[in-house]
């Protein structure tokens, strides 16, 4: 299985910040952004990675990241997006790279202060379909927002007004093949992008779509307030821990089965 962070976008939420660089390069505590969801693919067991970047800084990723030794890995790959079509226009680029294969995306301004082994590793065990992850938070209207009936997700609603649950859908995402297929099919929202919610609702109308629900905190950090409460709480607690409570005890299944290493 392989791993697409999506790291373009201008961060204009962000100016005068994002004037001199991408804000996947700026620091959370002591670490640039784009190092949280490249650790959290790796400590899932994935090491074959793809970064989607965009805008006039990119080439600031290569000089940062280079081949990914620092995490271990062998190589990484990375895309350029032109403009500003969207999260579901970026993960189009990763086409050729997933070669026929199951994909894992992560936003690449979200970060955890966990792990999502035993979800990938779920997932890879998983006949087809999609997979994401939902995490009950107290400004939902915020983001994407499932829709649960009975334990089942019947729907996802984009930044509703009136949020049916207290569950976002937190910027990770896991797709089979079949998920560019969907891309092609869709119509840009009234943002003029296209819209990621608009790829999960295809997979939940097809029937295939499951869901985990995370633990520990999540938060993005793509705004100033989000980007400081990001910066507290890996001051005070870490990210990426190997031993919260959603990692099984014991090896780890995922990283078995996708024959990667964990790191913290």
């Amino acid at each position: 299985m392989k791993g697409v962070i999506l790291a373009g976008g201008l961060g204009t939420r962000l100016q005068p910040l994002t004037r001199v660089t991408n804000k996947h390069l700026l620091p959370v505590y002591d670490r640039p952004m784009i190092y949280y969801p490249l650790q959290c693919l790796v400590n899932a067991g994935i090491e074959d990675i793809m970064i989607v970047t965009g805008g006039n800084d990119a080439g600031h990723f290569l000089r940062l990241l280079g081949n990914g030794h620092d995490f271990g890995l062998r190589r990484l790959h990375y895309t350029y997006q032109e403009g500003e079509g969207g999260i579901a226009d970026a993960l189009r680029l990763a086409e050729d790279f997933a070669d026929g294969g199951k994909i894992v995306v992560v936003l690449g301004d979200n970060i955890i202060e966990g792990n999502i082994r035993r979800a990938v590793g779920e997932f890879f065990a998983q006949r087809s379909g999609a997979k994401v992850l939902l995490k009950e938070v107290p400004d939902p209207q915020r983001f994407g927002v499932a829709e649960l009936r009975d334990g089942r997700l019947v729907g996802i609603e984009e930044k509703p007004a009136t949020p049916k649950t207290s569950y976002a859908v937190i910027g990770v995402y896991m797709y089979d093949n079949g998920v560019f297929d969907i891309t092609r099919t869709l119509k840009p929202s009234h943002r003029g992008e296209l819209e990621i919610t608009d790829v999960n609702n295809a997979y939940i109308a097809q029937g295939t779509m499951t869901y985990d629900i995370l633990e520990g905190w999540w938060t993005d950090a793509g705004t100033f307030e989000s980007l400081h409460r990001a910066w507290m709480f890996v001051a005070e607690g870490g990210a990426n821990k190997l031993e919260t409570a959603t990692t099984p005890k014991g090896p780890s299944e995922a990283t078995a089965l996708l024959g990667g290493k964990a790191r913290s």
